[in-house]
């Protein structure tokens, strides 16, 4: 069983910047395909970005494209969202997860907070 555990989140102006990571405990990382999702207040859990487990084939939703970078040290057992010129809109609870192969995602860390303000 593998456990997440997130960091990096906090409160930023507009255009700022963050850098979350994703730190993993009792099973590497480096078999799990990885992902980065949020959840804002009163909205669904949407996924933000994934990498594969050998780092290749980023994802990035639309609305963050061009501005966040996920990316992974499996030597480190960790996993990064770089976050550049941040919106209010990405205001939400950040948060990791794990998955194998072609399965869900069925580990997830407790989530961070980013607070962009205007």
């Amino acid at each position: 069983q593998v456990q997440l555990v997130e960091s990096g989140g906090g409160s930023v102006q507009a255009g700022g910047s963050l850098r979350l990571s994703c730190a993993a405990s009792g099973r590497t990382l480096s078999s799990y395909h990885m992902g980065w999702f949020r959840q804002a207040p009163g909205k669904e859990r949407e996924i933000v970005a994934q990498i594969s487990s050998s780092g290749g084939s980023p994802y990035y939703a639309d609305s963050v494209k061009g501005r966040f970078t996920i990316s992974r040290d499996n030597a480190k057992n960790t996993v990064y969202l770089q976050m550049n010129s941040l919106k209010p809109e990405d205001t939400a609870v950040y948060y990791c997860a794990a998955r194998l192969m072609d399965g869900p995602y069925g580990h997830w860390g407790q989530g961070t907070q980013v607070t962009v303000s205007s």
